[in-house]
């Protein structure tokens, strides 16, 4: 039954792709047709199906909607501005264009920080793409090294839901953590950042063009906003973020402290930038209300079929949990007698590639691993939320949102995005385990 539940899984991802690629099926269609028939070859009655495809695409969209389109909208008045052009500008004069893409990783790390992994994209999207107009450079050599740093600090460093569940699963230090991970995602992060940026943009060149945020390069460079402006506009965010996330440890009334993190939590802090930027970049840039509308919907239409697709992914994601297949993966691991980093590295690898979800991987996997090592002395409980979030990040494929953002947002084609973007996640995930194995040594 194990094997057989495995196998429908790997035919179901198999759908997928021919659904895409040589049926030419939307991959909306393509994924609700994969989970179909993964939920009726796996035996889950037929009137739970509906309702596991519902709690999955709901579960997804849930945070994501007005993440996603809030993030667009300040995309595009980035871009139509001309503020997009402007830090783009500001990043060749400083670092020339040889260190871009050291620049795009250290943006993509501090940013990810305090974000989530999408948010983080629809916030340097615009100056990737900005800066690829601007250099004419192969848009990887850009845009990989600052997904890099978003994922990097996403699977492995706290305040990131993956890794606050880990840390209270397994009981582990948070300030520990904190440190440990960071110490092992920076080369973690260089490896599969700049270094494989390089490496690649001589051998995948992208055939399609980035169509959710275009660029005006022949805009009037008096008229451009300034660039304290320009960097305040898609900083915004990340500092009302920051505010709401550091807001706890700060010693404020408990009311102030309520306001914070209320305009800290990302679809908030993304509404009041939109408002800085309607204001800052449009009104104040003589761009009338009108024109201002018509750019809210001329980014919104495309927001669509990105939904959809995410949507579906989740609703597969979640016939893969109920179908029972990550359970079929802990047990398998379970069986295995090997070193408690090693296997928790392995189970959120494992779960990662069935479920899409670096977050979902993490804690089920934690949540496996941590009555194990509970019955262990001498195992490093910090290291070992690290190992699980590494794991998490393995294989990235088409049950996982990141995959089509990043297809869907830089103009790959599945081939091109399963060459650069699934191989960087790898890179990212064994590069991680390999610190955190090492780092095992010394603490």
């Amino acid at each position: 039954m194990d094997a057989y539940l495995l196998l429908i899984t790997l035919v179901s991802i198999v759908i997928v792709i021919l659904g895409v690629s040589l049926f030419k099926w939307h991959a909306f269609i393509s994924l609700t047709v994969a989970g179909l028939f993964l939920a009726i070859m796996s035996g889950l009655s037929l009137d739970k199906i509906v309702a596991a495809y519902e709690t999955g695409v709901g579960g997804t969209l849930g945070h994501l909607v007005g993440i996603l389109a809030l993030g667009t909208i300040l995309g595009k008045m980035l871009s139509e501005s001309g503020a997009g052009l402007q830090i783009a500008n500001f990043f060749i004069k400083v670092f020339g264009e040889k260190k871009l893409p050291w620049a795009m990783f250290l943006s993509g790390f501090v940013i990810g920080i305090p974000v989530f992994f999408e948010v983080g994209i629809l916030i340097l999207l615009p100056l990737v793409i900005s800066i690829q107009k601007a250099s004419k450079q192969n848009i990887l050599l850009i845009a990989l090294p600052g997904i890099a740093g978003l994922s990097i600090v996403h699977g492995l460093v706290p305040p990131h839901p993956g890794a606050i569940a880990a840390i209270g699963l397994y009981g582990a230090n948070l300030g520990k953590v904190l440190l440990y991970s960071l110490i092992i995602a920076i080369p973690a992060g260089i490896l599969g950042g700049p270094l494989f940026a390089k490496f690649i943009n001589k051998r995948v060149v992208p055939v399609g063009e980035p169509e959710l945020v275009r660029i005006d390069d022949q805009l009037d460079k008096k008229s451009l906003p300034s660039v304290g402006i320009s960097f305040l506009s898609i900083l915004m965010p990340v500092i009302l973020m920051v505010l709401g996330t550091a807001a706890p440890y700060l010693s404020v009334p408990a009311g102030f402290e309520k306001f914070l993190v209320f305009i800290g939590s990302p679809i908030i802090a993304l509404l009041i930038s939109c408002f800085f930027a309607f204001y800052f970049l449009g009104f104040r840039q003589g761009i009338d209300k009108n024109t201002i509308k018509k750019f809210t919907e001329e980014c919104i239409l495309p927001v669509g079929s990105i939904l959809l697709i995410i949507g579906a992914g989740g609703g597969f994601k979640q016939i893969l949990i109920e179908s029972g297949v990550a359970k079929v993966i802990a047990s398998m691991s379970e069986g295995m007698s090997l070193s408690p980093l090693v296997l928790a590295f392995l189970i959120a690898g494992l779960i990662r590639i069935a479920t899409g979800s670096a977050t979902v991987a993490l804690t089920t996997a934690a949540g496996i691993v941590a009555p194990i090592v509970a019955q262990m002395s001498g195992v490093n409980l910090e290291l070992l939320v690290i190992a699980t979030g590494a794991g998490s990040l393995m294989f990235s494929h088409v049950n996982d949102a990141g995959f089509w953002m990043v297809k869907e947002y830089l103009g790959l084609s599945i081939q091109e995005t399963f060459k650069t973007w699934t191989v960087l996640e790898t890179i990212l995930s064994f590069t991680a385990f390999i610190g955190a194995l090492i780092l095992n040594m010394f603490v």
